[in-house]
């Protein structure tokens, strides 16, 4: 089954090479992406292509654990998935967004339903691209290397 992502800019401009993923430079330190699914599968997919482009690649399974994981370690970007349990997507970039230290962190919006609903509410929260289910790994590499090598 070959799945298909689409992909939607809100308010954010890209540049750079697109074929560079990861660092060139052995000495530079990883940058990293923290990944909030409460999906075990879908943090499978993201994880591995992430970590092989040399990406470190941090984990949460809900709003409430990302938001514990911001505080003790800063990623460089944050792909949240939108429907999960605890505290679901949309509020968790908003607390993000609204808090000085986290807000220039880009997120990424996972989500199965691509309604102008989830869009606006997406743009509201201050999500800066959106990202939907189902999805290709290359694809989202190619999202990611926009945003952390610009």
């Amino acid at each position: 089954m070959e799945a298909v992502m689409e992909t939607r800019k809100i308010d954010r401009i890209h540049s750079g090479d697109e074929s560079y993923l990861g660092s060139e430079n052995p000495s530079e330190k990883a940058k990293s992406i923290l990944v909030v699914d409460d999906d075990p599968m879908v943090i499978k997919v993201l994880r591995e292509p992430l970590m092989k482009a040399g990406y470190k690649v941090l984990v949460a399974h809900h709003g409430l654990e990302a938001l514990q994981v911001v505080k003790t370690t800063v990623p460089d970007l944050i792909i949240l998935d939108i429907l999960m349990p605890l505290l679901d997507g949309f509020r968790t970039a908003r607390i993000l967004k609204f808090d000085k230290r986290f807000q220039n962190i880009p997120i990424v919006v996972l989500t199965s339903r691509a309604t102008e609903g989830e869009r606006k509410i997406g743009e509201q929260v201050g999500a800066d691209e959106f990202l939907y289910k189902p999805f290709r790994p290359p694809q989202v590499l190619n999202i990611v290397q926009r945003y952390l090598n610009a």
